[in-house]
């Protein structure tokens, strides 16, 4: 009898919470403007700054306008890893794979945990193949197990830009940071490189992504309802049809012949693949590991497995609309970045983190900022731009290791994507669900994300020595 009243509890207050979950999510889609548009209001909350700190308005226009344009490189190279992604995680050779691996859960609870696992894992290489590829496994998997809750299953697909993909390969601010071509001039006098064997390839960040990895499934696999209580897909109307958006037809004159052989796939392939062998042999693998190859890497990967440019080119097609947004905020965080450096702002934020830490707070007081940020800026790499220079200069100042700062900033970064729908598109366009029909899930998960996070944050950083810049 005991047992049934803890049970009956249990899922009252799962209901509960999934129930504020999805009022979050209503009240954030009526008030919440574009996340342009937060970019915008961030343009203009650090303008009026630099006109209190001194600075007139002939002076910050051209701070603004002089970096406007700063990081177009970087902008590029985080379009490149969304479009790379997305080309991969679409290929035939993937979406075979995925019908596979669609094939071992077999009850609700197992699936959403499963789904879960895999989005995670897959953030780790590339968070944009994770949300496609997480996508498409969710799909497959509720055509087979039947009684999942999609909206359990859609925030388990989103895990992996809710909990560590900033921790893995496509870090933007750890490969910014390994990319002495991509980093301003200003911010590396500051911090020089910082290399990835000091911030993704350390002991304590796989510790971080051990533990988020086995925390959120652990939430998945408790907080996900039976199949009797399940709100499934076909309940909200959502189908899941077969797809048959794979072909890409034949050629129909002579001049398209060439457009579906691989006869020059091969060749562009071959190329690339000895390339990538000369900057492995050359430079070691962490060393050469940069986000200029490391985007190299996933078109040459996603050309092989397209076979030919016309599926190829379809593919990649596809996938532009997803970066509009990169594409059009980036150059305002770069102006926000001259602006903050041209109006020694930087400084001033800088003395005011070192005023309130202390060599063993610091970490905490950066992710906790970080991460609060994160709900009003929604842009990993865009932001780190913004926030480097005095977070990484009062890591100098109080000898942080610089190294453990970005992997501090990345944790925290993934905190607010639980419940920002700005990187829930892609996936919300594959599953047909809503941002608030994934809230009240993704909310429980940052309920316990948060202080996980803290915590390793605080006692990490005390295994880690400063490390001066390192000025190549």
């Amino acid at each position: 009898m005991q047992t049934k009243k803890q049970s009956t509890k249990s899922e009252v207050e799962g209901g509960l919470m999934a129930r504020w979950g999805a009022s979050l999510a209503d009240w954030s889609e009526r008030w919440f403007p574009d996340a342009y548009v937060f970019a915008a209001i961030a343009v203009v909350i650090i303008c009026v700054a630099a006109l209190l700190a001194g600075r007139t308005p002939s002076q910050i226009s051209v701070d603004f306008g002089k970096s406007f344009w700063g990081l177009v490189p970087f902008t590029m190279q985080m379009a490149f890893v969304v479009i790379s992604g997305y080309i991969v995680a679409v290929s035939k050779p993937v979406k075979r794979l995925v019908r596979y691996l669609a094939l071992f859960p077999q009850t609700p609870k197992v699936a959403v945990t499963y789904v879960a696992f895999m989005a995670m894992v897959a953030s780790l290489l590339s968070w944009g193949f994770s949300l496609i590829f997480a996508g498409i496994l969710t799909r497959e998997v509720s055509k087979r197990v039947k009684g999942i809750d999609y909206r359990a299953m859609g925030a388990a697909a989103y895990l992996g830009l809710g909990s560590v993909w900033a921790l893995g390969l496509s870090s933007s601010a750890a490969l910014l940071m390994a990319t002495k071509g991509s980093i301003p001039p200003a911010l590396y006098k500051i911090s020089g490189t910082i290399p990835l064997q000091e911030t993704l390839f350390t002991w304590q960040n796989l510790v971080m992504i051990v533990v988020l990895i086995v925390l959120s499934c652990w939430i998945c696999y408790v907080s996900c309802p039976s199949a009797e209580r399940a709100k499934t897909a076909e309940m909200a109307g959502i189908r899941y049809a077969e797809d048959t958006d794979d072909e890409v037809g034949t050629p129909q004159t002579p001049g398209e012949y060439l457009e579906y052989s691989p006869i020059l796939t091969i060749p562009i392939v071959l190329l690339g693949l000895g390339y990538l062998y000369h900057v492995f042999s050359t430079q070691g693998g962490l060393a050469a590991l940069d986000l200029n190859v490391y985007n190299f890497m996933f078109l040459i990967l996603g050309m092989l497995l397209h076979w030919t440019p016309k599926a190829f080119l379809k593919a990649a097609a596809k996938s532009v609309p997803m970066v509009g947004s990169v594409l059009l905020q980036f150059p305002l965080y770069a102006g926000i970045f001259g602006v903050l450096m041209g109006s020694g702002l930087t400084d001033v934020l800088a003395h005011f983190f070192v005023s309130i830490s202390t060599h063993d707070t610091l970490p905490v007081i950066v992710g906790i900022y970080s991460a609060v940020l994160g709900l009003f800026l929604p842009s990993g790499g865009g932001k780190w731009i913004v926030e480097a220079p005095y977070m990484l200069e009062a890591a100098n100042q109080l000898h942080v290791n610089l190294g453990w700062i970005v992997q501090v900033y990345n944790a925290a970064e993934a905190l607010p994507n639980f419940i920002n729908p700005f990187w829930m598109l892609p996936l919300l366009g594959l599953t047909g669900a809503k941002a608030r029909d994934l809230a009240g899930y993704s909310i429980l998960q940052l309920m316990f994300h948060t202080p996980a996070v803290l915590i390793m944050l605080y006692l990490l950083a005390k295994t880690l020595p400063y490390i001066p810049p390192i000025m190549q």
